[in-house]
């Protein structure tokens, strides 16, 4: 494989220059801001999962960065690991301090998320939902599952994940009609997913701290 190889997939990207994307470049800069937020936030309080998620965050918008930079294979790479990352840790994270699992029985949990999306993503394609981003809509799926779940046992997380499952079901809206509509905005909405999901992000991180926090759990590791 040709890691060097150009993808041209976005409607800002007119030409194969590291500028080609400015905005969608730039708009990277959220998840920075918004990992700089939840840093500020997370100092001193004893939460490592939150604080690994806000560096797995921070490596997200670099990552994003380096791809609507470069639009190579490779930086495609640095783009999608670090997202991939950050759903296995949240998830994780979910599984300790929301079911209360032990490690074990949490990382076994967590693992069954590559089967999960694998089946569920095929459907979501047949279905003709989420065009080309039908890859993340098992996402917004499992964290509503996790809300429902959690409606009676942890209130408040429960309506936290349905509100990043909102969220972030906008921002997945953006990212699809980001091709289809070029013809009429030139500039692409692809940036908004940049955007909506820093934010979608930054509040799952927060949602998990104010509930550590309430628990009086800042230790679970």
């Amino acid at each position: 494989m040709d890691w060097s190889a150009q993808i041209d997939s976005y409607c800002e990207r007119l030409g194969p220059g590291f500028w080609a994307e400015p905005v969608n470049a730039v708009s990277n800069a959220a998840f920075l801001i918004a990992a700089f937020i939840l840093w500020r936030k997370l100092r001193g309080q004893g939460l490592p999962l939150a604080m690994g998620l806000v560096g797995i965050l921070a490596a997200i918008g670099i990552g994003s960065f380096l791809f609507h930079s470069f639009a190579t294979r490779w930086a495609a790479l640095a783009d999608v690991l670090p997202i991939l990352i950050y759903i296995l840790v949240y998830i994780y994270t979910a599984n300790r301090a929301y079911w209360g699992l032990s490690p074990w029985p949490a990382l076994g949990l967590t693992a069954a998320f590559l089967p999960y999306a694998a089946a569920t993503t095929p459907v979501f394609i047949w279905l003709g939902v989420g065009g080309g981003s039908a890859g993340y809509a098992p996402v917004p799926l499992l964290i509503l599952i996790y809300a429902v779940l959690l409606r009676n046992r942890l209130p408040q997380v429960s309506k936290g994940l349905a509100i990043g499952a909102g969220l972030l079901i906008l921002s997945l809206t953006f990212r699809t009609i980001d091709l289809p509509a070029c013809a009429d905005f030139p500039l692409g909405t692809h940036f908004l997913w940049h955007v909506l999901n820093a934010v979608m992000l930054g509040w799952m991180i927060d949602v998990y701290r104010r509930h550590a926090l309430a628990q009086k759990a800042p230790h679970v590791v």
